[in-house]
C-alpha cells in the first residue's frame, strides 16, 4: 500500500498518541490505612507511582473493614495497599466474583505471622528450645512475675482476638500440666515491654506475639515449632472460636495480607496495577522498618524517604531500570 507523504505527519501523530495512551498513568486514590505498616506502604506506593510512572495518586484515609466494603459498594478508594483479608474474606471473594475487586500482589509476602516465641539467645544456648518439647523441658527457666511455683507464659491481652487462640493452644498443648500459667500483660504495650525487659536483662521469655512488628524488628525471636504444621480447618473452626471445647494443637496459619484494587482500576491503569502485582515486603523487612520508625519517632513520610534511600535493592526489584532512575532523581 502506497502512503502519500502528506499523510505521514498525521499517521505519526496518531501512532504516538496510541502509544502514549497505552503507557500513560491517570488519577486514582490509595487508602492510607490507620496502622503504621499500611500507611508506610501507601506513602511508598504514592511516591514511586507519582514520580516513576507520572501517575496522580492521592492518599485518602482508610481502615480495614470499612475500606473493603467501600471498594465493593462504591468503587472507592481504588487501592487498599495492605488488607488483612481473613477479616473480610467472604465479602472480598464475593467482590472478586462479581468483578468489582481484584487481589493484586501480596503486601506481606509471608502473610501476617503469629506464634509462640522465645528469644534467639535462648535457642542458641538450648537448641531444643526451638520446639515445644524443648520449652517444656526447660520450663523452670521461665520465672513467673507473681509466683515462685509457676512458670510464665505471656498471653495476648484480654479482649483481643488472639487471646482466644493463645488460650486454646495453651490448653491443647497442656502447658498447665507442666507448671505454666498464662500471664495477662494488660495491653499490647505491656506485652511488648515484657519482651523488651527480658532482652535487656538477657532473661528467658515465652509467650504469644505476631509479625511484622517493631518488637520483632528490634529483638531476634524464634517461633516455637509445635511439630504439627498448620491445620487451617482446625484453626478456623475451633482455635479461633470462643466456645471451642476441645482444641487441638496446630501452628498458626499465615494470615494472607494482600493489596486489593477495584476491577475498574485494574483495567484502567494496567501499568500501576502491574506495579502492585510485584510490590511486597517480607516480615523481617517490614519489622525492621517499623522498629526504625519507633526508635526515631518518625512518621510514615519520613520513613518512606528512609526506605527509598536506604533499601534501593528492595524497591528496584519492583520496577524497571527507567522507572527506578526517575524515582532516584525525584529523591
Amino acid at each position: 500500500m502506497k502512503i502519500l507523504p502528506s499523510l505521514l505527519p498525521a499517521l505519526l501523530v496518531s501512532a504516538f498518541s496510541v502509544n502514549a495512551s497505552a503507557a500513560s498513568c491517570g488519577s486514582f486514590t490509595i487508602a492510607d490505612m490507620n496502622w503504621n505498616s499500611a500507611s508506610l506502604i501507601a506513602h511508598i506506593d504514592q511516591f514511586i507511582l507519582n514520580n516513576g510512572y507520572q501517575c496522580d495518586a492521592e492518599l485518602i484515609p482508610g481502615d480495614s473493614v470499612p475500606t473493603g466494603i467501600s471498594m465493593i459498594e462504591k468503587g472507592q478508594p481504588d487501592v487498599a495497599p495492605e488488607l488483612w483479608t481473613n477479616s473480610v474474606k467472604e465479602a472480598l471473594d464475593k467482590g472478586v466474583a462479581d468483578k468489582r475487586l481484584r487481589y493484586a500482589g501480596k503486601a506481606l509476602i509471608n502473610g501476617g505471622e503469629e506464634g509462640f516465641w522465645v528469644p534467639a539467645y535462648l535457642v542458641k544456648q538450648y537448641p531444643e528450645m526451638a520446639t515445644i518439647e524443648g520449652v517444656i523441658k526447660h520450663a523452670a527457666l521461665f520465672k513467673h512475675p507473681e509466683s515462685e511455683t509457676k512458670h510464665a507464659f505471656y498471653s495476648c491481652p484480654a479482649g483481643w482476638t488472639c487471646q482466644i487462640t493463645a488460650e486454646h493452644l495453651f490448653n491443647a498443648l497442656k502447658l498447665a500440666d507442666y507448671g505454666f500459667d498464662m500471664v495477662d500483660p494488660g495491653s499490647g504495650a505491656g506485652l511488648a515491654g515484657s519482651i523488651s525487659r527480658a532482652y535487656e536483662r538477657h532473661q528467658p521469655w515465652f509467650g504469644y506475639y505476631w509479625s511484622p512488628t517493631p518488637v520483632l524488628g528490634k529483638y531476634p525471636m524464634v517461633k516455637v515449632d509445635f511439630g504439627t504444621g498448620a491445620d487451617v480447618e482446625e484453626y478456623r473452626n475451633c482455635t479461633t472460636q470462643p466456645n471451642c471445647q476441645s482444641p487441638k494443637v496446630t501452628m498458626y496459619p499465615p494470615s494472607p495480607v494482600y493489596t486489593i484494587t477495584t476491577e475498574a482500576f485494574a483495567q484502567k491503569e494496567p501499568l500501576a496495577y502491574a506495579y502492585f502485582e510485584k510490590r511486597g515486603f517480607t516480615n523481617p523487612q517490614m519489622s525492621k522498618l517499623l522498629a526504625w520508625m519507633e526508635d526515631n519517632q518518625a512518621d510514615e513520610e519520613t520513613a518512606m524517604y528512609y526506605f527509598l534511600e536506604t533499601y534501593p535493592e528492595i524497591w528496584k526489584a519492583w520496577v524497571s531500570a527507567d522507572t527506578a532512575e526517575k524515582v532516584e532523581n525525584a529523591l
